[in-house]
């Protein structure tokens, strides 16, 4: 005798599910293209902001060397503006 008989209806097996197919040569290039632009633009939000203060810093440490500021070089330049634009109204 056996207590199989009070147990409900058996659920059905699971079934498994076929593979997905592979992706086509034009799917993968589709991968590989987001995948890189996706990394460009993550080494450009990283690069950017170096390269700008490398940039800044070089500017100022030259100034520097030569024993000037930017605020003298732009005072300087806007003296030789005013200069020539007298030099025009004659």
């Amino acid at each position: 005798m056996s207590g199989d008989l009070n147990e409900g209806p058996l659920a059905p097996a699971a079934t498994v599910a076929p593979p997905s197919p592979k992706p086509t040569r034009r799917e993968q290039r589709r991968q590989r293209r987001r995948r890189r632009k996706i990394g460009e633009e993550i080494l450009a939000w990283i690069l950017v902001p170096v390269i700008l203060f490398a940039g800044y810093w070089a500017v100022n440490s030259s100034l520097a060397f030569f024993g000037t500021t930017p605020s003298a070089v732009f005072d300087q330049l806007k003296q030789v503006k005013t200069a020539l634009e007298k030099r025009e109204t004659r």
